[in-house]
């Protein structure tokens, strides 16, 4: 895979349509009267007439199906596995046939370390790591990202997967991967939604064959830190209007410090603009999913958080780090002018420093200091 390969689009999304009928132009719930047949007798009257009063109910009962269908989450789950899991061209093929647009960033040598990325909510691959991909061939690591399902160019782009899909398309990423580089440490790095992915990843039956995983501002907001009334109009809403789309924007929002980054990052056309309210409510179940894992989740691992995210609060993440099990070999660096895009940030490089001297050797020291500003910042 060549990095210096033009942004690919793929053959485009798939697009999955769904509209609920509008109160206002919806059919009169009872049918209108029907008035004596002309010319029948009576007995046929009223056969006519139960004909007539049985087919319309019918149409209505079939039609109210389809209205309650089309209103219902849409999801679009792994299906039965058809292919052996393999890298085709520009691609990930999953199990279940599915392509998944990667990319890969490779040193001139055999690389030291690999790591896959697992880019965050309605972003796609090449955003999320093509700015940080030099300072890792630098180091002598190799970096690959694949678009998750849903995102970016993969199919049912906007249309949620399910975190149990996305945590098993981790697994065989990471298998597909670590065949190409016999040898060699890879690592699982996540990043916001992608690290959630991977808490949950790490704990399931089939669990990545990594050496470790690398989470960077881990989306841990479950049902109890987004709260009972927020939690309670998700559900409603899930119910009511699934397809409703949000606006990712919102005043105040600033997910990093650098501006060249996030002009970038507005302007990104495979960038999902709104997002559904059942993907909204994906979202908030793989976060719960992965807190709930936490405390099952002893591979060895390296959080990093930032002091000035706003996307993922600090008492969130606090929790999390509580709740994680063997402290010996799951570490923490904390950046105090850190966002919530870590590797995009004015600082960056001294992120992907401390993640390329971990993922090369997992007891050495952050070259940042991080880890030091971490104990400080948790013991206070």
């Amino acid at each position: 895979m060549d990095s210096t390969d033009q942004h690919r689009t793929g053959d485009g999304p798939q697009s999955v349509a769904l509209r609920c009928a509008s109160p206002r132009t919806a059919s009169p719930v009872f049918p209108p009267a029907i008035g004596p047949a002309p010319g029948l007798p009576p007995t046929a009257e009223a056969s006519a007439l139960r004909s007539a009063g049985g087919a319309w109910i019918r149409r209505r009962a079939l039609l109210a199906s389809l209205a309650l269908a089309a209103c219902a989450p849409a999801r679009a789950p792994m299906g039965p596995s058809v292919v052996a899991p393999a890298f085709a061209d520009d691609a990930l093929v999953m199990s279940d046939g599915v392509r998944l647009p990667c990319y890969g960033w490779l040193p001139p040598s055999r690389p030291k370390a690999v790591v896959v990325g697992l880019h965050g909510m309605n972003e796609h691959a090449r955003a999320f790591a093509e700015d940080a991909a030099g300072w890792f061939t630098a180091a002598g690591v190799a970096l690959y990202a694949y678009d998750q399902r849903g995102f970016g160019g993969s199919p049912n782009r906007g249309i949620w997967a399910g975190h149990e899909t996305m945590a098993a398309d981790a697994s065989e990423a990471a298998r597909i991967i670590r065949a190409r580089h016999p040898g060699v440490p890879v690592v699982l790095m996540g990043e916001s939604m992608g690290g959630a992915v991977l808490l949950v990843a790490g704990t399931s039956a089939r669990r990545p064959p990594v050496d470790g995983y690398v989470l960077l501002a881990p989306a841990v907001v479950g049902r109890a830190a987004l709260g009972w009334f927020a939690a309670g109009m998700l559900d409603v809403l899930v119910s009511l209007v699934p397809m409703m789309g949000f606006q990712n924007s919102a005043p105040g929002f600033q997910p990093t410090d650098n501006m060249a980054a996030w002009q970038r990052w507005s302007r990104d056309p495979l960038l999902i603009r709104h997002t559904r309210v059942d993907a909204l409510a994906g979202l908030v179940d793989l976060m719960e999913a992965a807190v709930r894992a936490a405390p099952d989740f002893h591979a060895p691992a390296l959080l990093l958080y930032g002091g000035r995210d706003r996307l993922v609060p600090a008492r969130p993440t606090r929790h999390l780090l509580a709740s994680l099990p063997d402290r010996s070999v799951q570490r923490v660096g904390y950046y105090p002018e850190g966002w919530h895009m870590l590797l995009r940030d004015t600082q960056g490089q001294n992120v992907a420093g401390d993640i390329t001297a971990w993922a090369c050797d997992r007891t050495a020291p952050l070259p940042s200091g991080a880890e030091d500003a971490a104990r400080l910042w948790l013991a206070a």
